[in-house]
This record gives structure tokens, sequence and C-alpha cells, in this order.
């Protein structure tokens, strides 16, 4: 192997770890609703970031050696992510009330990058006529839409789910 494996192992950590950080600031709605533009993105940024993992070695061994790190490092992370706290609510990101009481919570429109439209045909979606109609909307960490309907009971919303406190 022409550079040493300490080393490549940790240019495949720092990688990992920009890329993952790149991810989490694109945002949770962008991460939901992939196009084709952002499998090239991925596509490319693999590419991209191959010679910033291995340098100058190009061996099989080199190869295996920052894939064997990476599937190590994100074992790692979802292990973490899945004990929860205040370190996996910060890699997974919470999830963000959009609309409350039949009322968007712009702010947090505009901080997710949702369009009023998507909210409305996801009220649709679930049988539901206009915004008016839902008590509550919540963008998941996964970019999905949770809609629950006026009438529902919510019995309490978790404390780490962004919510808009009306003053």
């Amino acid at each position: 192997m022409g550079t040493a494996a300490w080393v490549v192992a940790l240019r495949t950590l720092a990688v990992y770890g920009a890329v993952l950080v790149g991810l989490r600031l694109m945002g949770k709605r962008e991460i939901g609703q992939m196009t084709v533009f952002d499998l090239v993105v991925i596509l490319l940024i693999a590419n991209a970031v191959q010679n910033a993992m291995v340098g100058s070695d190009t061996s099989v061994q080199g190869g295996i050696l920052a894939a064997f790190v990476l599937l190590v490092a994100n074992r790692l992370v979802a292990m973490v992510r899945l004990r929860g706290g205040r370190f996996g609510r910060l890699i997974e990101g919470t999830p963000t009330v959009l609309v409350q009481d039949g009322r968007f919570v712009e702010p947090h429109l505009r901080k997710e990058g949702v369009e009023k439209d998507e909210l409305e045909m996801a009220a649709r979606e679930h049988g539901m006529q206009s915004i008016s109609q839902v008590k509550l909307a919540v963008l998941e960490v996964d970019g999905s839409i949770s809609i629950v309907p006026e009438g529902s009971t919510v019995h309490r919303v978790p404390r780490h789910v962004r919510q808009f406190k009306r003053g």
C-alpha cells in the first residue's frame, strides 16, 4: 500500500464527517425528496472525495480500507443516533411543526424551505379540503409530512419537536 493505513483511515473519517455535515445542512426536505439532480450530485461527490480519502494510494487494499472505515463510521453514527439524546438529535435533526390549529407556521416554513402548496397537497392526500382542517402538520426528520386532522386528540407533542409559540 502506498499511503500509510492510518492516513487513509483519518482522511476517510474527515471526508465522511464533512459529507455528513453537508447533507445535514441541506435540510430535511431536500433529503426526503431526492430528485435525479440530487442523485447526480451524490454520485459526483463520491467521485470527487475518492482522492481525498485515499490520496495517492490507488491500491485495492487502500480502497477496501476506505470502504471499511466508512462502514464502521456509519455504523457508529447510527448507534449514537438510535440512542437519542442531544447528539442523536444533532445528527438526525428534529421534526418541525409546519401547521398548528389550521394555521401555517410561517417562520418554520421559511426555515425548512417548504411551500404552502406542498402542505395543501399533503392535506388533500389525507382527505382534507383545506389547511383549516389540519390540527397539526409536522415535517418529519426523513422529509415526509405527517398530518393530524382537526378534531383528533393530540395528547402531547414530544418536547424535541420544534413547535411554534404564539405570543
